[in-house]
C-alpha cells in the first residue's frame, strides 16, 4: 500500500501542507507515523480525495458525440499561423492544449478569456511514474 508524506500529499492535491494537516486533524484523512516517525497518509485515500476535489464545472448540454471526457475552462492562449492554431485552456487545475485549424478557431471566435469546452477522446494515453 502506497504511503505519502504530508508534503507529498499536499503537492498532489494542490493544497498547502497545513491544509493536509487540518484534514488529518478533522479526520477527513487518516494518518499515522511511518517507520521513521514521519506522518503519512494512504495513497488510495489521497487519490479519492483528489477526485472529490477535482469535480469539474458543469458543461451543460452538448450535441451527441462519442467523446465522453469533457472539461469546461477558459482560453488562456491562442497562437495562430496561416493554417493551424494552438489553443490553451485552463480547466480547473488542468491545462489542456489543442491543435486545430485556424479556420476552426476563427469560426468558434476563440480568444483569450473565452469560455470553451474541451472534449477529449484518445486511443493512446501514456502514463509514467516519477523516479
Amino acid at each position: 500500500m502506497t504511503q505519502l508524506r504530508i508534503a507529498d500529499a499536499a503537492e498532489l492535491l494542490g493544497v498547502s501542507d497545513d491544509t493536509v494537516r487540518r484534514m488529518v486533524e478533522s479526520k477527513r484523512l487518516a494518518a499515522h507515523p511511518d517507520d521513521s516517525g514521519r506522518l503519512v497518509v494512504a495513497g488510495a485515500q489521497v487519490a479519492a480525495l483528489a477526485q472529490e476535489l477535482a469535480r469539474p464545472a458543469h458543461v451543460g448540454p452538448v450535441a451527441d458525440e462519442s467523446a465522453r471526457n469533457r472539461m469546461r475552462g477558459l482560453v488562456t492562449a491562442v497562437t495562430k499561423d496561416k493554417v493551424m492554431a494552438q489553443v490553451e485552456l485552463q480547466c480547473g487545475p488542468f491545462r489542456v492544449v489543442s491543435l486545430m485549424s485556424r479556420e476552426a478557431v476563427d469560426d468558434l471566435g476563440l480568444e483569450v478569456g473565452s469560455v470553451a469546452v474541451a472534449s477529449i477522446k484518445s486511443t493512446n494515453v501514456v502514463i509514467g511514474v516519477p523516479q
